[in-house]
């Protein structure tokens, strides 16, 4: 792409370093051409500076933090750097740097006048939903856990006080934990916000305006919103993950959580249904920095984690995070609307392992439109037990029953007839392996799309029980098998093509199919704790989550949800080049979230990143816990609090720009 009027000359670059301290990633041009301009700061020069193509951009990694800087262990920490390379041979340098928007539990600017409670927790009427836990500390619940993200352009975009709106679809997964330290984990509504951010033309800064909670009564509240993906028509595909499980067999979140919830949200601890959890919400944002919700019931009830829409804008692919899960695929009936389609889970007919490709037929489970599967949950009030049977202990007589495993429970289940539809789309994870899906995957989470090389990418956070052959869960059927387990995970690609048929023998309508996947990169687990206490390899991916692909700059950023390393970072890897830099450390115990590249808004480009949790302590944090936890205190509101922001670049030098002959 060529860049815009506003894209920055060498000159620019020259009073960028001289006179703006943080630059966002973009002023190091994503694509194709600068303007001519002159090669010194004095606007009267009038020796030509030659146009430059971008070529390439690498980065230059940091460290990891340790003890010997505290300070850097407990924050998110950036000492990474950006090297931009020009096709006449000049290269640009950019220090990377992190700048949030907000800590959770911040007064922030609200979109209706006064002020709002950062990752505030709202019922289903728009009351605060308070923490009563400790007597004289009652407050607004709010969260620790900001997750998925997407940075918007809406046309035509309106909003008081803002010159230039651009905005920021956040959601929050859940809250660690209430005043007096009990867990409050899937018990509270998730709430998402639309930030009104202002963005500077002549820089690319954004700077936070407005905040807005989205009412989320129409949609039944949202469960556990994890990852988050932008769709190609713009807008935010959210997710609802570890589906409460209906018949309460320890295959899914148990019903006493949503009983909690229930009471939360609803004020009533029966109203609740479990089978309006475990969908997909689609977030539109309005011209005036507000926002609307629509859940999708008809992509499959499983522990969505972050779905990716193919350039088709019908070809949907979705990771599972869930052991015994799958690997599935929704194509839709019409362009930019996910409200009716077919959905697929994916059968390996060869072996997938560490050392071969595993090829794919698609399993069709079956079509369906939002409306229809939403009226057999709140109209025809469908229960489990009229859909199918499922038990725990094997029958006397197993006529018509399937066994199935999942979550490494063993099943006996028998769909009732005429009832295939709703077992396909309520009961996903027990339908997709009674049909012969592969349910080998041990947490398939972020995916995200290389459309020029048309792979895709999903994170698998541990490679381990039923993808691991004889370990616990795995089945041989499924021809998923890996010789040992790594639980450090890795990332596996899916070559994609077009012509490809289902299992019913009928070509799928898409050019978007994943025929074969194989493993890209790996974790690496050591065998003792380095000094730190770090159990996987430092230098390498563990457990990794959100992914997100920059196309122009040819990078797949990873971020992490480990407890296998100390601190969790966010790498970038070059699929040219095939090296890993590690761009981010968050602070120690939280988790990499909200990771969303966008190569281009309003011709700047923006990594955003977010983290979890601070200062969750496990066993591998014996080493620096007693050193860490003063810093975490005091930067996070004592482990409440976490940060929603995004990266930015700085010009290191003005001399490491090339002047032409």
């Amino acid at each position: 792409m060529t860049l815009a009027s506003n894209h920055p000359t060498r000159r620019d670059l020259l009073k960028w370093f001289s006179g703006i301290p943080f630059l966002p990633l973009g002023a190091m041009a994503t694509a194709a051409t600068l303007a001519g301009c002159n090669d010194s700061d004095n606007d009267s020069s009038t020796t030509p500076i030659k146009p430059a193509n971008f070529k390439n951009a690498t980065f230059t990694p940091m460290t990891a933090p340790t003890l010997a800087d505290p300070a850097a262990m407990a924050t998110t920490s950036v000492n990474s750097k950006l090297s931009v390379n020009w096709d006449d041979g000049s290269k640009t340098d950019y220090q990377l740097a992190y700048k949030p928007f907000f800590k959770t539990g911040d007064q922030v600017p609200s979109l209706k006048g006064g002020t709002v409670i950062a990752g505030g927790y709202v019922d289903a009427k728009g009351n605060p939903i308070m923490d009563k836990s400790v007597a004289g500390k009652e407050r607004q619940f709010f969260s620790d856990c900001p997750d998925g993200s997407s940075l918007i352009t809406v046309a035509n975009a309106s909003v008081s006080g803002v010159t230039h709106p651009v905005f920021h679809v956040v959601q929050f997964e859940y809250t660690t934990k209430d005043q007096a330290g009990s867990s409050m984990y899937g018990k509270l509504p998730s709430p998402i916000a639309v930030l009104t951010l202002d963005q500077d033309q002549k820089t690319g800064h954004l700077e936070l305006k407005k905040y807005y909670n989205i009412d989320m009564s129409s949609a039944y509240g949202l469960w556990i919103t994890c990852g988050a993906s932008m769709s190609p028509w713009g807008t935010h595909l959210s997710s609802e993950e570890y589906e409460p499980d209906a018949f309460d067999q320890g295959v899914g979140t148990g019903l006493s959580t949503v009983t909690s919830y229930s009471q939360n949200y609803f004020g009533d601890a029966t109203t609740a249904n479990p089978y309006n959890y475990g969908h997909l919400p689609e977030i539109t944002v309005n011209t005036d920095g507000t926002g609307s919700v629509k859940k999708h019931f008809c992509l499959g009830r499983i522990s969505h984690e972050l779905v990716q829409v193919m350039p088709d804008n019908r070809t949907l692919i979705m990771g599972d995070d869930y052991t015994n899960g799958g690997f599935f695929m929704f194509v839709a009936d019409k362009e930019k609307d996910l409200s009716a389609g077919t959905l697929y889970v994916a059968k390996y007919t060869s072996v997938f392992s560490e050392n071969s490709p595993g090829s794919i037929k698609w399993i069709n489970l079956g079509h369906a439109t939002s409306k229809e599967i939403s009226d057999l949950v709140n109209v025809s009030k469908i229960k489990p037990t009229d859909i199918m049977e499922s038990l725990t202990v094997q029958p006397a007589d197993t006529t018509g029953y399937t066994k199935i495993i999942l979550n490494t429970k063993t099943l006996w289940v028998k769909v009732k007839s005429g009832m295939e539809k709703a077992a396909a789309f309520l009961e996903t994870h027990r339908y997709a392996a009674l049909k012969g899906g592969s349910m080998a995957f041990t947490k398939l989470e972020g995916t995200t799309v290389n459309i020029k090389d048309k792979v895709a990418y999903s994170a698998v956070s541990y490679l381990q029980k039923s993808m691991v052959k004889n370990d616990k869960g795995w089945v041989e059927s499924n021809n998923v098998s890996f010789s040992k387990a790594i639980n450090a995970g890795a990332v596996v690609a899916h070559d994609m093509t077009g012509g490809q048929t289902d299992s019913t023998g009928m070509t799928i309508n898409s050019d978007w199919v994943a025929y074969q996947s194989r493993v890209l990169i790996t974790g690496e687990d050591l065998s003792t704790p380095d000094t730190l206490g770090n159990t996987a390899n430092p230098d390498k991916i563990a457990n990794p989550d959100n992914l997100k692909y920059s196309e122009a700059l040819r990078t797949l950023f990873i971020g992490e949800d480990s407890g296998m390393h100390v601190n969790n970072f966010l790498w970038a890897y070059n699929v040219d080049s095939k090296v890993l830099s590690r761009i981010l450390s968050t602070p120690a115990g939280a988790e990499s979230t909200g990771l969303h590249a966008v190569d281009s808004v309003n011709g700047w480009t923006y990594i955003m990143s977010n983290f979890q949790h601070a200062g969750d302590w496990e066993g591998i944090h014996a080493n620096v816990k007693g050193t860490l936890q003063n810093y975490i205190n005091a930067n996070y509101n004592n482990g409440y609090a976490a940060a929603v922001g995004y990266l930015t670049a700085d010009p290191i030098a003005p001399s490491m720009i090339k002047k032409s002959s």
